[in-house]
């Protein structure tokens, strides 16, 4: 047998092949047959004429580069999904071979069953609706190829007139020639409106049965195809028993074509169907992480790039660290609620020093009630949780050692409103005491001296060297945290003493690629060697004492860790921020009217605990790292 013999065989038993369909409808009747040539020939011949006046249509030709909006989707490090962001659009591009092939029998079989024979217009498909209309006295039937309704889609609007209707079959006509019926029909299905801000078969297929476009079954792809004329009229969400008559009527107009057997139409109609849910405009499962992978992609790409450009997002987030952030947070606010601590609002930021990714992130104590990130977002004063930087920059003079001495004695300073006189948290004075131990106490007046020695403008460089954007000013009680910063700058400076002086501007995003994997954004680590190594090893080295026996005890987990309590002398904002070689978290309690936590509250006495939680809890399964020494470096 010929391969031509082969084809039109195939063609007069077979389920369409989507390379070529060739179906053809059984008509009866003699007279009736001229009679539709001969109004075909008529309808056709007036589209040809029709179509020389109308040179003012949208060019077709550009769908060849049509780009429709698509969701972007975003996923933690490892892949897991967290949340979808689309405009009105929720949308997702899949190829062709895609689909499941149910799908693009049903769909043919109920908008279009001669779609792989005309050429743009089905003349027999307008003249029997011609009739149709005649007969009931309005527009009942279309006569709409599937190629007629997609330029429709995309070029028209949605008004039923005389010139719309040729406009559109002139389109059609046109885009027949510009791309193949393949091409046509994978445009179709990305295109189509099936409910539920759904446009495209693949949101839908995920939205109302919770799988992809290419695992629907027959009974599934059936019910969607029945949906395509009134999505929302027909929707199994809204009316499912007009939804299961729109399915009976898919698989009967298959099945009497001979794309599939009764038998299966009947197992299909019979088939369970078990719905999803609506999946447009979710709220993401972590929506502190994904609301600043948002404002990060806005800052970078433009809002539009973000809600329309179909982006892949993998976020450096771990999500089980997430969890557990968010957990700790919740416990933690509790927990000082019942010790009395006069307590509003945590934030937590856990960054990897390694890479600095961000690998968990908390904005606030109940998202719900407050979407205001303040692991961002709010600047509060971090009070002694500042003096490492002052400490570090008489260290990296070479001047400096952690065991030099530096005096707390009383001392006064002349300012643009009169002397200045620093006093230390209990009032006392220590008198002669070396650098690590006047951190590991947290002494005041020893940091205010350190500032003065080394240069307040120094201490600034230094911040904004560690990427610290916030503003600045060097007044003398600067060592002590008069100024404003978010706990996100304050846990990536730390994340640098952490790393020997190497730095990487913290981010929430590993990668961007668009839809079809073309990279768009990539934030493969390239740290660079930003502080003196010696000096931050020296910085770690005494930070550790504060752990093992100053004012963050209650910080102790059981492994090698630095870190600083925070506590302002109005006791507005407390602070626990501490690293290990391969975390840095910064914890920051207060209220957002700026309230004081009351008589007592301290970082080192209500927040070292809750670091020490989070900490804990987040090391179990990584292995035990030593922090490398001063002396492995060479000192300035």
């Amino acid at each position: 047998m010929s391969s031509n013999a082969i084809r039109q065989k195939h063609r007069r038993t077979s389920a369409p092949s989507f390379q070529f369909v060739q179906t053809i409808g059984k008509v009866t009747g003699g007279t009736l047959l001229g009679l539709l040539m001969l109004g075909s020939a008529i309808v056709a011949g007036g589209l040809v004429g029709l179509a020389i006046s109308f040179r003012n249509l949208p060019d077709v030709r550009s769908l060849k580069t049509f780009a429709p909006a698509e969701t972007t989707y975003i996923y933690d490090i490892d892949g897991n999904y967290l949340a979808s962001i689309h405009d009105e659009a929720n949308r997702e591009v899949l190829p062709l071979d895609r689909f499941s092939p149910h799908l693009k029998r049903a769909i043919l079989a109920i908008e279009d069953s001669h779609f792989y024979q005309h050429h743009g217009i089905n003349p027999s498909s307008i003249v029997r609706a011609l009739l149709v209309n005649l007969d009931r006295g309005h527009t009942a039937e279309g006569g709409s190829t599937l190629t007629m309704q997609l330029v429709k889609n995309i070029f028209l609007t949605p008004e039923r007139t005389i010139s719309r209707k040729v406009a559109e079959a002139v389109l059609a006509l046109r885009l027949e020639q510009t791309l193949s019926k393949d091409e046509i029909l994978e445009m179709y299905l990305n295109q189509v409106y099936w409910g539920h801000n759904n446009y495209g078969a693949a949101t839908a297929a995920r939205s109302y049965f919770n799988k992809s476009a290419s695992d629907l079954t027959l009974a599934e792809a059936a019910m969607m195809a029945g949906l395509v004329q009134a999505p929302e009229e027909y929707s199994p969400f809204i009316n499912y028993k007009e939804a299961k008559r729109r399915q009976a009527l898919v698989l009967k107009r298959m099945a009497d074509m001979e794309w599939i057997t009764p038998a299966e139409a009947e197992a299909a109609r019979k088939a369970p169907i078990i719905l999803g849910k609506i999946t447009s405009f979710q709220q993401s499962r972590m929506p502190w992480v994904t609301g600043a992978v948002i404002q990060e992609l806005t800052d970078r790409f433009g809002r539009d790039a973000v809600v329309k450009g179909g982006m892949r997002v993998q976020t450096t987030v771990d999500s089980r660290l997430q969890r557990l952030a968010e957990e700790v947070v919740r416990q933690g606010h509790e927990s000082l609620q019942r010790r009395g601590v006069n307590a509003d609002q945590m934030a937590l930021v856990a960054i990897d020093p390694r890479t600095h990714f961000v690998k968990a992130m908390v904005g606030g104590v109940d998202y719900e009630k407050s979407q205001f990130n303040r692991a961002i977002q709010a600047q509060r004063q971090p009070g002694s949780a500042f003096k490492p930087f002052v400490f570090y920059a008489g260290f990296a003079t070479g001047k400096y050692t952690p065991d030099s001495i530096i005096m707390d004695t009383p001392v006064s300073y002349r300012d643009g409103s009169g002397y200045y006189s620093p006093r230390n948290y209990d009032g006392s004075f220590g008198g002669a005491m070396t650098i690590r131990r006047a951190l590991e106490l947290s002494r005041n007046v020893p940091a205010i001296k350190m500032g003065q020695s080394v240069g307040l403008n120094k201490v600034i460089e230094i911040c904004r060297t560690l990427g610290i954007k916030s503003p600045m000013e060097p007044v003398i009680s600067l060592p002590l945290g008069a100024v404003d910063l978010t706990p996100m700058e304050i846990a990536g400076a730390y994340a640098t003493f952490a790393n020997y002086g190497w730095h990487s501007d913290p981010t929430f995003i590993v990668q961007v690629t668009d839809s079809s994997g073309n990279i768009l954004l990539d934030n493969t680590p390239e740290p660079k060697p930003l502080l003196d190594p010696w000096a931050s090893a020296a910085i770690t080295s005494v930070l550790q004492g504060v752990i093992s026996h100053g004012t963050g005890t209650a910080a102790q987990i059981g492994r090698p860790a630095a870190g600083k309590t925070g506590t302002t002398s109005s006791e507005r904002d407390i602070w626990f921020v501490g690293y290990v070689p391969q975390l840095a978290t910064a914890i920051w309690v207060g209220n957002d009217d700026y309230r004081p936590l009351g008589q007592g509250a301290t970082g080192g006495g209500m927040v070292a605990p809750v670091w020490r939680d989070f900490m804990s809890q987040a090391l179990k399964g990584v292995p035990v790292e030593q922090f490398r020494p001063p002396s492995d470096f060479t000192r300035p």
